[in-house]
């Protein structure tokens, strides 16, 4: 059963990629996009507007798996600023302060660094045409 479910854990890396920058692409589309319909945009320019721009372009070469290690680091560092920017001075914790999405995004984009983006990717896919090369 273990061994089985051992199997699994590339695949997995992969979807937990996949699922995790699609959600911080989305945040990206609202902010630069407008889609789907914010209450609010920021103004083109601010560091909200900056982030947004970082989450929809770095959030989407995470999410197909292209340079995964250097965009997660990029999007694991915004993640850090916009946590103790935005939300770190309202209070210490992050179900007080909102900052509870920010400070996962960090971490798991910063394991991302570390693990790659698992066999659904580009990355992966380039790597095994380097090698039938």
């Amino acid at each position: 059963m273990l061994s089985s479910i051992h199997l699994l854990q590339p695949h997995l890396l992969s979807v937990l990629r996949i699922v995790s920058s699609f959600v911080l692409f989305s945040y990206g589309t609202q902010k630069i996009l407008h889609f789907p319909a914010a209450a609010s945009v920021p103004p083109v320019g601010s560091l909200p507007w900056i982030a947004g721009l970082l989450e929809l372009t770095l959030g989407f070469l995470v999410l197909v798996g292209f340079k995964t290690r250097v965009a997660a680091f990029v999007l694991a560092g915004l993640m850090a600023f916009a946590y103790f920017i935005a939300h770190a001075p309202k209070s210490f914790y992050p179900a007080q302060n909102g900052g509870v999405a920010a400070i996962l995004f960090c971490f798991l984009f910063l394991y991302f660094v570390a693990a790659g983006a698992g066999p659904f990717s580009i990355d992966a896919l380039m790597k095994r045409k380097q090698v039938a090369a």
